[in-house]
């Protein structure tokens, strides 16, 4: 999972991007990037860490120009991050592109060798983007056969792109001396929104992962970019759209309303918060099912994604709602951490019971989703010290039974807790008196309640239905074969892993 950005201004945008970025942080702590057009030339400075390490004064002065593009980057698990995969990258043939990409390109490897024999392109790296950034640039040198470009041969580009990749991604890009190009998916998978802002020079134009990067910094939420759809925004300010794609369907990642999304983001029409609030609706019809009443004395939930939820939940049951759990705010996720033992220590060092709560109380605690059940049982195992009498744990996301491969870097079948269990057993593993999980339907229900226009959505890690039709068994053994040998070499799948799909900077959780 990342954050991409990109603005067309009539103003330096250097400062705006780096605002917009520290909006986004929550989609990537690994890696920042900003580079920026200043005319036809393109300047840019990328590096590990945050948004506020990566760039110092001395680094924004070196950021020149009226239109430009970022992007923040989530690690692989237990990968060593390199810098020269920050984004964003950039190809200087046929016209000079600097691109950033939040997703995962399912087919990058034989991409990687079509590019290579039959293109004469040399990917420098084991990311999906550089290949990515390589197949548009081929497309459009293809479209315009090395003529002046206009917004038809660019879109003509983009749908032979489009034919050729597979997986998800959006992207914000800029072609020297032409203008921003962003383009999302044929099914929509990773969000993408397009704001504007009037000024006394015209209108303004930015593209975001989430609609708070645009409203944050005073832009107004246009719209959701359409699946397939390309928008290019020239020189002079204006605006071209196209649907580039043969059959775009909308399919959003049900994950960014459970987890990933800030809450005061709107994803395709549906307020995260909103969504959130009705997964709790929906949990509470489920554990009014399943639990005895008089069981739970309060509902406490995980901070932070887990609150509306577990608010929603202690309303509909008429129960207490407490917040048992301080959390630090300085340690970041950790179902993503490299190795049991570091994620162990971080979820103590992240999260504290605070025993006046629980004491001789049966207490219901709600989080956002069960990924590997570390933390699951260190939150349990705290309830219990703090002097919880029983602790009933909920999920508010079904039961992550399968790996994603859309751009979340999920872990693999025999690392997550609910592949091959039951709800009891899970329970017995977390060290829970009873575990209560979401139904798939409601939580996609849960959305569609909002926006009845989204039909379907990428379920995957929790339904084993990858919509983009090229994952197979055989894929799903090549990435745990690979994943294995390299936490037995100890490379934490630096290269192996990338080599098959989870790009650190293509955009993973």
């Amino acid at each position: 999972m990342c954050g991409i950005v990109g603005v067309v201004s009539s103003t330096p945008v250097n400062q705006l991007i780096y605002d917009s970025l520290l909006l986004l942080q929550h989609r990537g702590q690994d890696a920042a990037g900003i580079a920026t057009a200043n005319g036809s030339t393109f300047h840019m400075h990328k590096a590990n860490g945050l948004v506020r390490d990566v760039f110092r004064t001395r680094n924004m002065r070196g950021l020149p120009g009226s239109a430009g593009i970022g992007q923040v980057r989530y690690p692989t698990a237990g990968s060593a991050s390199s810098e020269e995969e920050a984004q964003p990258f950039y190809v200087n043939a046929p016209y000079g592109i600097i691109l950033s990409h939040n997703g995962n390109l399912t087919n990058w490897q034989q991409l990687r060798e079509e590019m290579f024999r039959r293109d004469r392109r040399h990917i420098n790296t084991h990311s999906d983007t550089e290949v990515l950034l390589n197949v548009l640039a081929d497309e459009l040198q293809r479209a315009s056969n090395g003529m002046s470009l206009d917004p038809e041969i660019i879109f003509t580009a983009v749908a032979g792109m489009h034919r050729r990749v597979r997986g998800s991604y959006a992207i914000a890009a800029q072609i020297a001396g032409y203008g921003m190009l962003a383009v999302r998916d044929p099914f929509g998978i990773r969000p993408l929104c397009l704001g504007s802002v009037d000024t006394p020079h015209g209108k303004e134009w930015m593209v975001a992962s989430e609609s708070v990067a645009l409203e944050g910094i005073g832009y107004r939420l246009e719209r959701d970019v359409a699946p397939g759809e390309a928008i290019f925004i020239d020189l002079d300010g204006k605006l071209h759209t196209k649907q580039c794609a043969d059959n775009p369907q909308l399919n959003s990642c049900i994950f960014e309303y459970v987890y990933l999304a800030r809450p005061d983001s709107c994803i395709d029409g549906v307020p995260v918060y909103e969504a959130r609030m009705r997964m709790g609706d929906y949990l509470a019809e489920k554990i009014a099912q399943e639990v005895r009443s008089g069981d739970i004395d309060v509902v406490m939930p995980i901070p932070d994604s887990s609150r509306p939820a577990a608010m929603q939940v202690a309303n509909k049951l008429g129960l207490g709602y407490r917040e048992g759990f301080f959390k630090n705010r300085y340690v970041g996720r950790t179902f993503i951490m490299p190795g049991q033992a570091v994620r162990k220590k971080s979820v103590r060092q992240k999260l504290n019971a605070m025993g006046v709560e629980f004491k001789g109380k049966n207490v219901l605690i709600v989080d956002d989703s069960i990924v590997r059940g570390t933390t699951s049982f260190e939150i349990v195992q705290m309830a219990r010290d703090a002097g919880a009498n029983k602790v009933i744990f909920a999920s508010a996301a079904p039961p992550v039974k399968f790996p994603n491969v859309y751009g979340i870097d999920m872990p693999t079948r025999s690392e997550l807790v609910a592949h091959g269990r039951t709800h009891d057993e899970i329970a017995r593993m977390i060290g829970a008196d009873q575990l209560v999980y979401q139904d798939v339907e409601a939580m996609k229900q849960a959305v569609r309640d909002i926006n009845p226009a989204l039909k379907d959505f990428d379920a995957s890690c929790f339904d084993g239905k990858y919509i983009t039709g090229d994952i197979d068994e055989a894929y799903l053994e090549r990435l745990e074969t690979a994943r294995s040998q390299a936490d037995r070499d100890g490379t934490g799948g630096d290269t192996e892993r990338s080599q098959l799909h989870l790009q650190r900077s293509g955009g993973n959780e």
